[in-house]
């Protein structure tokens, strides 16, 4: 029921042949108010001392292992050096991500009941992340409000066949998909922030640093320079630790695992809206909550409580986005009855997942038979 996204079929001549189960596409037998209904009312109640709580333990986590790798790193004979760096980047790339996750919650004021306390706690953490946090809030809220349209969605909006480039055909290949994973997870969101790249096309440039952006309307646009202003004092203070500690020392401490939070970034945020069982919607079928429901549900094993379950709760969160991330876990288990085979899951493992959607998602277009042209799914064939 909706619990994989996919199924095996038996095998042909091919070693690893599957097929994918698509979700239901039409009108849901559901209103949004029923989905509500199913899940206890506490899930919608926000903590400040909980929420506070995450922060502190994610800080204090990240406090010690900067403490070990300044402290004892430089201590180990070469050989463990260059083995001990690695390892305090993908652990604290890790925990820093689940920090950027924290101020996400800021961000759709699932902290508090307090907007400018959210706004405060959501700047202050995201702008150490290099977020321009008023910007990304502000695009985000519109990616919540059309996810799933073809028009209107603001990021990982997926191109049909025809507006495919000629360079496709050529990267389709493992070579090409490698270099493509490459370079979508270490430039993949500077390049969305500074160039909206993958992300809405717009009628002239756009920019999230760019207060005239036309991602933005005219009563956000003093916000987006608070939000250049936070870059610009965080970027300041790394030059400063770049003359006291050298930039080498700055790069290891801070810059490579802020590479692997904005891969991580890029990746769950691709993997929770790119799957060949979700449909897209062009405007003539598009609505809010078929839009929201197009979306899946990961299995990142124990990284799921690292990241505060943003990549198993994601349907909950699109539905809800409100809601404290832990209460997602008793709402996504209380909705899922009532969603059925609209609730969307996969738990194949992350990195499998992911070269298998860059492989099979390349494009979307309707199928033949489609008489409205308005449902469109994945596909490969070039």
């Amino acid at each position: 029921m909706g619990a994989g996204g996919r199924m095996a079929v038996p095998p042909s001549n091919k070693a690893d042949s599957e097929t994918f189960k698509r979700s239901p596409y039409s009108k849901p037998p559901f209103t949004l108010g029923e989905i509500k209904k199913a899940v206890p009312p506490h899930c919608f109640k926000r903590s400040i001392p909980r929420s506070f709580s995450y922060v502190a333990y994610d800080l204090t986590i990240a406090a010690i292992f900067y403490y070990i790798a300044t402290t004892y790193i430089h201590l180990l004979p070469n050989p463990l050096s260059y083995v001990a760096w690695p390892i305090y980047w993908a652990c604290q790339g890790c925990v820093l991500t689940g920090v950027w996750v924290l101020a996400h919650e800021c961000g759709h004021h699932a902290f508090s009941d307090y907007q400018w306390l959210d706004d405060l706690v959501g700047f202050v953490l995201h702008s150490c992340l290099m977020v321009p946090y008023f910007s990304w809030k502000h695009s985000h809220r519109r990616h919540h409000s059309n996810t799933g349209s073809l028009e209107r969605d603001e990021v990982f909006v997926p191109k049909q066949k025809s507006a495919i480039g000629w360079h496709s055909k050529y990267l389709n290949n493992p070579p090409g998909r490698v270099l493509t994973l490459a370079v979508t997870l270490t430039l993949g969101w500077p390049l969305y922030l500074a160039f909206n790249v993958s992300g809405r096309p717009y009628d002239r440039f756009a920019c999230h640093y760019d207060p005239k952006s036309p991602i933005y309307n005219d009563r956000e646009r003093t916000e987006i320079f608070f939000s250049d202003a936070g870059i610009l004092a965080v970027s300041f203070a790394l030059y400063k630790l770049a003359v006291a500690k050298g930039l080498a020392w700055v790069v290891c401490v801070y810059g490579v695992p802020l590479l692997v939070v904005n891969g991580f970034l890029v990746l769950i945020t691709f993997l929770q809206h790119t799957h060949p069982s979700l449909p897209h919607y062009k405007s003539s079928e598009w609505d809010w909550l078929r839009g929201a429901l197009a979306t899946m549900d990961r299995d990142y094993g124990f990284l799921n409580t690292v990241f505060h379950n943003i990549t198993d709760t994601h349907v909950a969160h699109h539905l809800f986005s409100t809601m404290p991330h832990y209460h997602a876990m008793e709402a996504t288990k209380a909705i899922k009855p009532v969603l059925g085979e609209y609730y969307q899951f996969d738990g194949t493992p992350f990195i499998k997942a992911m070269w298998r959607e860059a492989k099979e998602c390349v494009y979307v277009e309707p199928d033949e038979g489609d008489q409205n042209k308005g449902v469109f799914w994945y596909n490969n064939k070039l």
